[in-house]
């Protein structure tokens, strides 16, 4: 029967299948020729991602998904050679490789062989085995990557980046969180400040240098001159960087978010060097800065008022400092002031009256808020996501607010 209905209804069969998530259908391929097809039905599958486990995938596989339009894939559980992915699909786009702990480098070096122009993405997220000779594969034959996901590669070194500076022009966004080996030098290479022969990835807009234990504010001071257009940067857990590293961010013209989160040497005076330039931010996020307090909000009020998102979560921030920043923050769309534990219903009736576009705010941990003050803010009209977490209600109590919240939209 099943291999009847195949025959004559292809597309009903396609259209069942298409039910399916991408493991099951993965499984359903392999019953027969007929179901292979039906579950793949360009209908279904064109332009979508592939995701698959290499050990059960057939090899033969892969010349069907190039020819159904697959352009992106990604390998879920790595058994068999990565080169069946990369022989039988070479207009591959997007490889994701992410969590696949015994991808070495012998592997990438049996599937990287010959250039690769379609390749844009790919990701080595956790690859732990991946060291820079990977890399120099990556840079000689995928010249056309934009972006690079290196984020728990532990064994990159400030080599790799020379590498990846030397061979990846084109390279937009990278991401080398928690390579811990990485320090000043390796981000002088992205940038083309250090002398060698490569010229840098100064086309990075996007640039992920979290819990980079070795980096320092000469760090920050390449990233300035030389990846001028970069637009997002993410220094959170960075404890080397300090206030003078700001005065080499201040002038980016570019950037337009920054992440400092728990950047322990980051005080009021870093938010006044970034306050003080010419800077465009829409985000800023200096959470578990023990440091910040009241004062940042006056800065922020005087040089950042164009905020649409602001992390303070943790911070030494009060009522007054709320009543110094609110004013001038017109575009604000999301504060969150999570744990700053000296807010009270005061701040929020601040918030309330004058943060008049915000939709989202986090008061987790605010303790001493009253359902007066939730009150006021759930009649913001814009408002979407309320996150109250550790504040203790009744349940009489949750269903006025969230009943006051209904009404308010």
């Amino acid at each position: 029967m099943e291999t009847h209905i195949s025959c004559l209804f292809p597309e009903i069969l396609a259209m069942i299948f298409s039910y399916l998530d991408v493991r099951d259908k993965g499984r359903v391929a392999q019953v027969c020729i007929a179901w292979r097809d039906a579950s793949y039905h360009k209908s279904v599958w064109r332009g979508v991602e592939a995701k698959l486990h290499l050990r059960r995938a057939n090899p033969s596989l892969f010349p069907s998904l190039q020819a159904r339009g697959i352009r992106r894939v990604q390998i879920l559980s790595l058994r068999r050679s990565l080169s069946y992915v990369i022989q039988g699909m070479p207009n591959i786009e997007s490889l994701n490789l992410s969590g696949c702990y015994n991808l070495t480098d012998n592997g990438l070096g049996h599937a990287f062989v010959q250039e690769i122009p379609s390749l844009r993405v790919l990701n080595l997220s956790l690859c732990k085995q991946i060291t820079d000779s990977s890399l120099g594969r990556i840079a000689q034959y995928l010249k056309n990557l934009e972006v690079l996901e290196l984020g728990g590669c532990s064994n990159i070194t400030n080599t790799g980046l020379l590498l990846i500076a030397w061979g990846l022009h084109r390279l937009k966004s990278l991401n080398l969180r928690s390579c811990r080996h990485v320090s000043d030098v390796g981000i002088g290479h992205l940038a083309g400040m250090t002398r060698s022969a490569a010229e840098g990835c100064l086309n990075l807009e996007y640039l992920t240098l979290q819990d980079c234990q070795k980096l320092t504010d000469l760090s920050l001071k390449h990233i300035s001159k030389g990846l001028t257009k970069l637009r997002v940067l993410n220094l959170s857990f960075c404890g080397g960087i300090s206030d003078a590293g700001m005065i080499h961010l201040s002038h980016m013209a570019s950037l337009w978010s920054l992440n400092l989160r728990s950047c322990d040497n980051i005080s009021d005076t870093g938010t006044m060097h970034l306050a003080m330039g010419t800077l465009r931010l829409s985000g800023l996020d200096v959470s578990f800065c023990d440091k910040i307090g009241d004062q940042t909000l006056a800065y922020i009020a005087q040089g950042l008022y164009q905020l649409k998102s602001l992390s303070l979560c943790s911070c030494h921030i009060s009522d007054d400092g709320i009543n110094r920043m609110v004013r001038q923050m017109h575009e604000l769309r999301t504060l969150n002031i999570g744990q700053c534990v000296r807010i009270t219903d005061k701040g929020l009736e601040l918030i309330a009256d004058h943060l008049t576009q915000l939709a989202g705010i986090d008061l987790y941990g605010c303790t001493k808020i009253t359902k007066r003050g939730l009150e006021r803010i759930t009649q913001l009209p814009c408002l979407k996501v309320l996150n109250l977490g550790l504040w203790q209600m009744t349940e009489s109590e949750k269903v006025r607010v969230y009943t006051v919240k209904k009404e308010g939209k």
